[in-house]
């Protein structure tokens, strides 16, 4: 047997065995929340420095089921308020780029190889809305801070542009109330499709087990006993 199999065939088993350390609520809320769980949408943050903005981010992310977030840290350092969060990152994919040099290019390379179509949030000509975005292919929306918003670099790499029309006096939505409109709207538009916007089994298995790690806090003493156990079975079954 090839590894991948075995690898997925052990990890189904640690699953299941650290299942038995949780509740049966907590499990069902695991996969209604795992049902519902996208990366066909996801996101970027560049340079958001506010916490609570940051953090309001973060928790409407993952009310909404998007899992991946991408972080931009090139001039602000990413932090995020608990009281405002709500413990949402520990369900969310995080990935952050916060070493070298044009970190946003570095986001962007990464989420075009994956095979997305980026758009940056801004207010630019010819910018498409929640509404009538097209969503034939996984789409990345790339946000800016809350004054400055997205560097030039960003809106010159993006694939085109995306903005919430606006009817008052005031320039511009506060960045997580726009990130809110957005993502919802989009992932009510999904919800509603035939694209394939769902994770794969094979996904859900994996984001199941890292959330049942994160969510025991003896998991990595109970994970040892599991592969101690383990080891021993097959050493008596050889």
């Amino acid at each position: 047997m090839s590894k991948p199999p075995a690898v997925a065939s052990q990890d189904q088993g640690l699953s299941a065995y650290l299942a038995q350390f949780l509740t049966p609520q907590r499990l069902q809320r695991m996969e209604e929340a795992l049902a519902e769980r996208t990366r066909y949408l996801t996101v970027a943050l560049e340079d958001i420095y506010q916490s609570h903005n940051a953090s309001a981010c973060l928790r409407s992310c993952e009310i909404l089921g998007v899992q991946d977030i991408h972080i931009v840290e090139e001039r602000n350092r990413y932090h995020t308020n608990p009281d405002v969060e709500m413990g949402a990152s520990r369900w969310l994919s995080l990935r952050r780029y916060n070493q070298g040099e044009e970190r946003i290019l570095q986001c962007i390379s990464q989420l075009r190889r994956a095979g997305y179509r980026i758009l940056a949030a801004s207010p630019a000509p010819a910018a498409v809305t929640p509404w009538n975005v097209e969503l034939d292919q996984p789409l990345a929306i790339v946000f800016g801070a809350e004054e400055q918003g997205l560097s030039a670099l960003a809106c010159e790499r993006a694939d085109g542009f995306l903005h919430l029309p606006m009817y008052g006096f005031t320039q511009s939505f506060n960045i997580s109330v726009t990130l809110a409109i957005t993502i919802s709207t989009i992932m009510e538009r999904l919800r509603r499709s035939d694209h394939p916007w769902r994770l794969s089994q094979r996904e859900m298995d994996a984001l199941r087990l890292q959330w049942m790690r994160r969510n025991l806090r003896s998991a990595d003493q109970l994970e040892r006993r599991y592969l101690s156990q383990r080891s021993r079975s097959s050493k008596n079954g050889a």
